[in-house]
């Protein structure tokens, strides 16, 4: 049978048709794979495939949706996406829409970690508000771990190397494993309890989610969110979350990192007090040389007191006798002054006659130079005039002539910018009419 050429469709016609038909018919759905060809674009999108023993099929996930993953799929890694089915038209390529994607098997942990922080975060345990500070020098730290775990001797090494001060209260725990959980909470209950330190390191060394698991049971928090001490949580490696690192007062990305920050650092408050101790010593110095200074100054002034009115004495009678000839030095000066002005102000005396002259000759002048400015302004003033006469719109329209605007009130001046059936306006010499344009001419 011939097709009838109204029913040919062109490429794109086709390639539309089949991505309407496969997203129609296929609902947003998980697939799991291997990924390949991982690709971050310059524009931020991802674009992959997905892989099995069997076949392959092409994944894009753009920035707007991958931009709110914490971390990056490498090759080789078995993932879940969620996507939808589609074809990519400008290619005609089937193609996996990525939403969302996790670690292949993992989705049931992801989603009950999700679950329960979303949980805990709208009942506040996450809250800024309810963080406390750490003490700047605890005497005595308390660490929840294991008593086995690398972690502990980590902590300690670092204890020991920065603040040996301290005392060191260990409250071991399972941190992994069937019961791992209960364990971490009764010993952070216990610490509590008997409230014998300053702070509260909770720690565990790196491991898979599953190893860490334990750290994100909800007793685990509500035990953390209930401890009266501070707490530092150092669990796993910096690129590994719990809830418990979200309900401690202070999140460390290490167990090492954890003793860190409870704690100062030995060698740095070393400085400091070497520093405040000099500050301190030339301080003291400085304050005893100007006492001393000051008792010198003193000791130097303490006179007999018939001494002191004497000389005060003497130096009265000096003041006395320089005050007599400082005034009739100032008289003598007034004097002077006087006769010098005097004789100015007779050598100063102006000639009326001469000047009554001289202000009537400029008087006259002015009169005249009015008159001529006067006189040039009335004849350019009535040249103006006569040439915005010529130039006056209204005075143009006398003459027969109109003003053609569009609808918008724009003036028309080329036929190119009218159309067949547009509405014009037209302004005359007296009045206006609205038009509509029937034929155009250019």
């Amino acid at each position: 049978m011939t097709q009838a050429p109204s029913d040919v469709l062109t490429v794109s016609q086709l390639n539309r048709l089949a991505r309407k038909a496969i997203e129609g018919q296929i609902p947003l759905c998980w697939v799991s794979g291997e990924v390949s060809n991982f690709t971050r674009a310059p524009s931020g999108h991802w674009y992959f495939t997905l892989k099995d023993a069997q076949a392959s099929v092409r994944c894009a996930m753009f920035k707007n949706r991958n931009q709110f993953l914490d971390w990056l799929p490498r090759e080789g890694d078995h993932i879940e996406v969620r996507a939808v089915a589609s074809i990519y038209e400008a290619r005609g390529e089937f193609q996996l829409s990525v939403e969302t994607l996790r670690r292949a098997g993992l989705g049931a942990l992801f989603e009950a970690f999700n679950r329960l922080k979303e949980k805990l975060e709208k009942e506040g345990l996450f809250a800024p508000a309810r963080k406390r500070e750490l003490p700047r020098m605890p005497a005595r730290i308390g660490i929840v771990t294991s008593s086995k775990a690398a972690a502990l001797r980590d902590v300690l090494t670092t204890l020991r190397r920065r603040w040996p001060a301290a005392a060191v209260v260990l409250y071991p725990t399972l941190v992994q494993g069937s019961g791992a959980a209960e364990q971490i909470a009764a010993a952070i209950d216990q610490a509590g309890e008997r409230a014998e330190c300053d702070v509260l390191l909770i720690v565990r060394g790196g491991g898979s989610i599953e190893d860490l698991w334990a750290f994100n049971e909800e007793i685990v928090a509500r035990a953390i969110a209930a401890c009266p001490i501070a707490t530092v949580s150092g669990i796993g490696h910096e690129t590994d979350f719990t809830i418990a690192d979200f309900v401690a007062d202070l999140r460390a990305p290490t167990p090492t990192g954890a003793a860190q920050l409870a704690t100062p650092d030995r060698a740095e408050l070393a400085q400091q007090l070497d520093h405040i101790q000099r500050r301190l010593q030339f301080g003291q110095r400085r304050r005893l040389d100007n006492l001393a200074q000051r008792v010198d100054g003193l000791s130097r002034r303490l006179t007999h007191p018939a001494a002191r009115l004497d000389n005060q004495r003497r130096h009265l009678g000096h003041l006395h006798s320089r005050l007599r000839h400082a005034l009739s030095d100032r008289l003598q000066m007034a004097h002077r002054r006087g006769d010098q002005l005097h004789a100015r102000l007779h050598g100063l005396r102006p000639d009326l006659g001469s000047l009554a002259q001289s202000l009537m000759y400029l008087h006259q002048r002015q009169q005249r130079s009015q008159a001529n400015r006067l006189a040039s302004l009335a004849a350019r003033l009535d040249a103006l005039g006569s040439h915005l006469h010529h130039l006056n719109p209204q005075a143009v329209l006398e003459r027969g002539y109109s003003i053609v605007r569009d609808a918008q009130g724009r003036v028309v001046r080329d036929s190119k910018e009218l159309k067949v059936g547009m509405e014009i306006e037209v302004t005359l010499a007296q009045g206006g009419a609205g038009a509509q344009v029937t034929r155009v001419e250019e």
